[in-house]
């Protein structure tokens, strides 16, 4: 249930109200105290009107928040908490909320590596110790893929604050192919992860293409603020919507056929190789699937890692260099 902020203040304060054992509580005086903190809080009048403090003792009375709350009215006019030791923010966490807590600790824990996340470290640790002095310590029921030991993970956040704040880099960087590095002037755009590995993707200026830089490769990362950063408003997810994986080039997508045997096109289905994904026929002895992609180096990768249980019918080049690799890959094993 969605709750606003002057509803989780006015809460707090009838809390704190009913927790005085020694002052007697109207209807009015729980009107007049919420007025008086959300002032404090908004810098100017609030109208809280008496219709709803009555809402609001009646959500802290049920379980729509978990709170139950034991507020009683005696002789006609006054309210208290029944249990003079209750508060609402001393309420147990039941074993369903301390799994959501500890998984959602797991998964902040994997951006640790940006600065936006590392105002919340305390935060994250007061959490993480909250549960465990709760519970007995227990693997993770979420298990998320990372390498910490993947190298370039330590250029996130100087890359997402040059981004944030639109500066030009200067990039100390070296490929696989390369001998010896080079600097390449970087207008930054996105980051981009794929397949547990990191990237950057810009460009090196106006007239050039966008370009991916991988993270592992960059050497050394400076700011240059002599050059006018190119702001073209680039768009992730209209750049990447024709491709698998990060590799995009000037060719157009076309239609992708393919069989997959019977065994393994379950998975297939449940978990399609690109959304384009359509299923065109199916046989006994398998599914043949369509997708409408740009071939690059990652969908051949993802072909190729099905071996035996898939069968590229077109276009005819894709065919027959799958069978190209596929006849130089059993040739190792002879």
């Amino acid at each position: 249930m969605a709750l606003n902020k002057n509803a989780l203040i006015r809460y707090k304060t009838i809390d704190k109200c009913l927790q005085n054992n020694y002052r007697q509580w109207t209807l009015n005086d729980l009107i007049a105290a919420c007025s008086d903190v959300l002032y404090e809080y908004e810098g100017r009048e609030v109208n809280v009107s008496k219709r709803t403090v009555q809402l609001d003792i009646h959500m802290m009375r049920s379980d729509k928040l978990g709170y139950n709350a034991p507020i009683v009215v005696y002789d006609k006019k006054f309210y208290k908490y029944e249990d003079e030791d209750y508060s609402i923010t001393d309420i147990p966490l039941n074993e369903n909320d301390m799994n959501i807590l500890s998984e959602t600790v797991e998964m902040l824990k994997q951006f640790k590596d940006f600065s936006l996340f590392s105002e919340l470290g305390g935060i994250i640790q007061r959490l993480e110790d909250k549960v465990y002095t709760e519970k007995t310590h227990q693997s993770a029921i979420i298990h998320l893929d990372k390498n910490e030991k993947l190298k370039g993970l330590e250029h996130l956040d100087v890359l997402y604050q040059a981004i944030i704040k639109k500066m030009v880099l200067r990039i100390k960087y070296q490929s696989f192919k390369a001998r010896q590095a080079s600097e390449i002037v970087c207008h930054p755009f996105i980051l981009k992860e794929f397949n547990n590995r990191w990237f950057l993707v810009g460009k090196t200026s106006a007239k050039k293409p966008v370009l991916t830089f991988a993270l592992d490769r960059i050497i050394e990362i400076d700011y240059d603020i002599s050059i006018p950063y190119l702001d073209e408003n680039f768009n992730g997810d209209t750049f990447y919507k024709d491709v698998i994986g990060v590799t995009v080039s000037n060719i157009r997508a076309e239609r992708i056929q393919f069989r997959v045997d019977r065994y393994n096109a379950p998975y297939v289905i449940t978990k399609p190789f690109h959304n384009s994904q359509r299923i065109i026929k199916k046989t006994d002895d398998g599914v043949i699937f369509n997708i409408f992609v740009q071939i690059n180096f990652e969908l051949e990768r993802m072909l190729l890692g099905f071996g035996d249980s898939i069968e590229v019918l077109k276009p005819k080049r894709l065919r027959e260099r799958m069978q190209q690799k596929l006849e130089k890959a059993v040739s190792f094993y002879k």
